[in-house]
């Protein structure tokens, strides 16, 4: 006996189901979700939050390029992504997860200098030589850069921001922390921005590790019931058509 066709409307609520498992993922659970699958999310984004900080806290320390500009820790982002999308995840939640990862790697290193200095940085006063930048000039954020020397006259390589405004003049003074070791490159005193970065890092840290909790949650996809084999489904009919005829 043939069978009667559904409607398009039918077709079009599968195929928004379909893309909304594509973008948020299928989650296909009832209640609560599985506590190991809650297990695996929070355990992946604490691994992935630990080793991007541990990065940027080796590379500030030993001042090796590859940790201290933020590449080991990108390369550890895009591992996480691979592994949602391995896992089935939503697009649009590997993208955020992907997203809060890069932040995270690049501001991690910042943060992490900011701590080596205050570990083993000394204050060393300086005289302005020039100052560029500021609003309209291209640098970054409208900031304006202090090139400055030391008390003997010997130039520092790296322009110095904090600190440095628009009534600053070529002959002032500014107070600039310096690594003994070179690892890290001084930078202006600023206690506030340095915990302005800590927290940023923790935020970014919190907000990852939920991120890739509900990820891997709504990941969650129960088995598909097989389809006997050799099994071809029975012709249909519209019965508009029908009635047409």
């Amino acid at each position: 006996m043939p069978r009667l066709c559904r409607r398009p409307p039918v077709a079009e609520a599968g195929l928004m189901s379909h893309l909304r498992t594509a973008v948020w993922g299928p989650a296909e659970f009832v209640g609560l979700p599985p506590r190991w699958l809650l297990a695996e999310g929070l355990s992946a984004g604490i691994l992935t939050v630990g080793t991007i900080i541990g990065a940027g806290a080796v590379g500030a320390w030993t001042g090796r390029t590859a940790f201290a500009s933020g590449e080991a820790g990108l390369v550890v982002a895009a591992a996480l992504g691979v592994y949602l999308l391995v896992t089935g995840a939503g697009r649009a939640l590997v993208g955020i997860v992907a997203v809060l990862g890069v932040c995270l790697a690049l501001l991690a290193p910042q943060a992490a200098a900011g701590l080596v200095l205050e570990q083993r940085g000394r204050v060393l006063s300086v005289v302005v030589t020039s100052v560029e930048g500021g609003p309209g000039a291209g640098a970054q954020e409208g900031r304006y850069l202090c090139s400055v020397a030391s008390p003997e006259g010997v130039p520092l390589s790296t322009p110095i921001w904090r600190g440095c405004g628009r009534s600053t003049r070529p002959g002032d003074g500014l107070a600039v922390v310096y690594d003994p070791e070179g690892k890290v490159a001084p930078r202006g005193v600023a206690p506030e921005s340095e915990r302005g970065r800590l927290a940023g890092v923790v935020a970014l840290a919190c907000a990852l590790v939920a991120g890739c909790a509900v990820a891997v949650v709504r990941s969650f996809r129960l088995s598909a019931v097989p389809t006997p084999a050799g099994a071809r489904p029975r012709p249909c009919i519209d019965p508009g058509r029908d009635r047409e005829r």
